[in-house]
């Protein structure tokens, strides 16, 4: 199975993105990629960054939702699109999953939100499971991916091949640009991307902006740790990697002895 991560700029606004979005997932498809990801909070934006604070209304993120299925749908291919979302009330980190019809499968919910998110959104407490062309997934939304390897390791446990990582890790205003993917001088991200790979004996498929100054890739690790591939520092595109799902096995998630820590 052939996957997609994207690697987009910040959206000026939900007509930004829904346009950045087009042009990635049409070119992932052209590469036969079956699923395209792309990063936390892609529409509208990760709050306080500049995006308009009215393009956050649930009328708004409900058509750009709408624009994402018929995108998906033309191009015949899944979607994993991160959005606030209203549910009852309540601001939602999250990331629907879209298939190639343009049907919403389900959604994921960011549990474990970053101590500087807890102003911003409603904690999510549902872990669910995907599959799209036969490879089971899971997701875990970019601190609780890094700070929480729970939420990956149950993913594995429960029979994911891969699990998908949108996140958002950088800025446009300082920093430095990496020069080597996983460097000893880079952020620890990708160490524990890397991680989170081979504890559990799957992939980790990590999707994130292409800031002028990243502290991470776009990055697919295999189930030994190992970076099968990864966007271009700073560089907005996409990557297409092929998965070998008979190497995502779970070993390692399957010997973990829960009943151990209780």
């Amino acid at each position: 199975m052939k996957i997609a991560l994207a690697s987009p700029p910040y959206p000026a606004s939900i007509a930004d993105g829904l346009a950045w979005i087009e042009k990635l997932t049409k070119e992932a498809a052209s590469q036969q990629a079956a699923i395209i990801c792309f990063p936390e909070s892609y529409i509208p934006g990760y709050p306080g960054m500049g995006v308009d604070p009215a393009e956050r209304t649930p009328q708004k993120l409900e058509a750009a939702l709408q624009a994402v299925q018929r995108i998906a749908a033309s191009n015949s291919i899944a979607v994993i699109i991160p959005m606030d979302w209203y549910r009852d009330g309540a601001l939602l980190n999250l990331a629907f999953v879209i298939d190639d019809k343009g049907e919403v499968l389900g959604y994921q919910t960011k549990n474990q939100l970053d101590p500087s998110e807890d102003n911003l959104w409603q904690a999510g407490a549902e872990r669910n499971l995907f599959e799209v062309s036969g490879i089971k997934f899971g997701i875990t939304i970019c601190h609780e991916g890094y700070r929480y390897p729970e939420s990956v390791r149950w993913a594995a446990r429960n029979g994911a091949q891969v699990v998908f990582h949108p996140n958002y890790t950088g800025s446009n205003d300082t920093g430095r640009l990496p020069m080597e993917w996983g460097a000893k001088e880079n952020p620890y991200y990708e160490k524990a991307q890397m991680l989170r790979a081979m504890e559990n004996t799957i992939y980790f498929a990590t999707s994130n902006y292409a800031f002028q100054y990243p502290e991470s890739a776009s990055s697919l690790i295999g189930p030994d740790g190992s970076c099968v591939a990864y966007q271009a520092y700073g560089k907005a595109g996409v990557i297409t990697a092929t998965m070998e799902p008979e190497k995502a096995t779970g070993l390692l998630a399957g010997r973990f002895k829960p009943e151990l820590y209780r």
